[in-house]
């Protein structure tokens, strides 16, 4: 499968899941609001979220796939690759299993930890009974990670990033079937909202061990023991989770922060949730289809070749997030009041929300660089370095949060939150051009700079157009006025940025003809 063709697929199902993720969480603001036993759910989510972002959705591709392929691709190659994911199945089946157990006895410590400002009261109880009820996705999620991971390796795509949809899609039919039953507000709704990860979880296992079971070098058995390259694995696989983990982390500490102000942890997770829309699409395409591409030119020692890759890897980044941000920052309001302004969820909320995500999407730029230049860091086999950068970027947003809380309450987490990117990525990239592991040479930089151009054109367009929608006709009352003036905003920003990359020469529109051609 081609380039193209990959990160068509990739892209297409990140956004179908992501798609699918934003539309559950409509329903849970409609079912839930953003009062107390919102914040109890969302805090009891926060370790299955997690572990959702870490395992599930790629994040060990960087420090498994190298090995794979070397195991794969040696003189004596034999069942090396398979006797690896053997011994790797068992020993995280053990090990989260043991992490599972932990969690469901010292639910209430966890809680006390994740929110320490809910104190003793119905917010923490109905916490504890959450997190007992989802935890269990947790090791579920370890499994699927290990055989996405392995799909991935051997060039089957389209089957671990389906997965991700699937679990989606079944995660929005029981918040559908919540809604429909007029529970409304309770503290049942929340129970089955829980427990729907675990159901969704086995869903999506099921999904990747379909795939697994039509390739040849496919895990056959457990091994509870772990081999050497077993050890290897886990041993540049913990840095790397941390690394890729830090945005989960950042809103995580941040939830911590403003656990005491009631709806804080819930207007935060809202915002995240539409900051990770086109962040978790830059982030899967690169895990799923360029760091494998250029971890494959790296083990072959064709620097040429993994040049080429990490710069098309900068220029999609690029090329996604700087709209992105624009987009999101000047329709924060909007876009916030039509998909969440429902049911339990009011005005006052939707301020809030739009406010927390005007700040924190200005770190998306950042999180994309870091997602490449860890990618490349992954491809020499250092999963070290991006966890000492993001670990460096998490405790800058700590700082900043902690900074601001008191004057701007939740809108200061969100601020630490979008500085955590911009902290990790100045540190890789320096570290990285220390090493001559990586360069951004004079074609590279134009092209960028040209994104940039293109980008702020859209900026133009899109404060111009809604300042006139302003004046002239005001906020809309209804649901279809306020989606035809999305509409229009958001056709017109992609059509000033799209032409504006077409006569900046990065891509024409034959260009994109061929790549949905090939993604047909």
């Amino acid at each position: 499968m081609s380039l193209p063709r990959n990160l068509s697929t990739v892209g297409a199902a990140t956004l179908a899941s992501r798609a699918l993720a934003l539309a559950r969480d409509i329903g849970v603001a409609a079912v839930l609001g953003a009062g107390a036993l919102a914040d109890a759910y969302f805090a009891a989510l926060q370790i299955p979220n997690l572990f959702r972002r870490l395992l599930a959705e790629g994040a060990l591709n960087g420090a498994f796939v190298p090995i794979w392929l070397r195991l794969r691709g040696g003189a004596n190659a034999g069942d090396g690759p398979s006797r690896f994911g053997e011994s790797v199945f068992g020993t995280a089946i053990v090990a989260l299993g043991g992490f599972v157990l932990v969690c469901m006895a010292l639910a209430p410590l966890v809680i006390h930890l994740v929110a320490p400002g809910f104190g003793g009261g119905d917010r923490f109880d109905s916490a504890v009974e959450f997190l007992r009820l989802s935890i269990v996705y947790v090791a579920i999620a370890g499994v699927v990670a290990i055989a996405s991971a392995i799909l991935v390796a051997e060039g089957q795509i389209a089957a671990a990033a389906g997965s991700i949809v699937a679990f989606n899609i079944v995660l929005v039919i029981v918040v559908l079937i919540v809604a429909a039953s007029g529970l409304g507000e309770t503290q049942r709704s929340g129970e089955i909202l829980a427990v729907s990860f675990v159901i969704a979880g086995i869903v999506q296992l099921a999904v990747v061990s379909m795939a697994l079971t039509k390739l040849r070098d496919r895990p056959r058995q457990v091994i509870w023991k772990p081999s050497p390259e077993a050890r290897l694995f886990y041993a540049r696989a913990l840095p790397a989770l941390i690394a890729t983990g830090i945005p989960q982390l950042a809103l995580i500490a941040g939830s911590i922060i403003a656990s005491s102000s009631v709806a804080a942890v819930s207007w935060l997770y809202y915002a995240y949730r539409l900051y990770e829309l086109p962040l978790g699409v830059i982030a899967v395409a690169l895990s799923a289809v360029l760091a494998p591409r250029i971890a494959a030119h790296v083990q072959a020692g064709s620097r040429a070749a993994a040049h080429l890759a990490y710069s098309q890897a900068l220029e999609l980044a690029a090329g996604l997030a700087l709209p992105a941000t624009v987009g999101l920052a000047t329709l924060a309001l909007p876009i916030s009041g039509l998909l969440f302004e429902h049911g339990s969820f009011d005005a006052d909320d939707t301020l809030a929300v739009a406010g927390a995500l005007a700040v924190i999407v200005l770190g998306l730029p950042g999180h994309a660089l870091e997602k490449v230049l860890g990618a490349v860091s992954f491809a020499h086999e250092d999963t070290r370095m991006p966890m000492h950068a993001a670990l460096g970027g998490l405790a800058a947003s700590v700082i900043v949060a902690l900074l601001l809380i008191k004057p701007f309450g939740h809108i200061g987490v969100a601020a630490g939150v979008a500085v955590a990117g911009w902290v990790s990525s100045a540190w890789l990239f320096h570290m990285l051009q220390l090493r001559e592991q990586f360069t951004i040479d004079a074609e590279l930089r134009a092209r960028l700079i040209r994104i940039g151009i293109a980008t702020a054109i859209m900026a133009g367009v899109l404060v111009g157009l809604l300042i006139i929608l302003m004046l002239t006709f005001g906020r809309p009352d209804s649901i279809l006025g306020q989606i035809a003036t999305l509409v229009l905003l958001i056709g017109a920003g992609l059509v000033a940025y799209a032409f504006s990359l077409q006569r900046l020469g990065i891509i024409s529109l034959r260009e994109l003809i061929v790549l949905a051609q090939q993604r047909a």
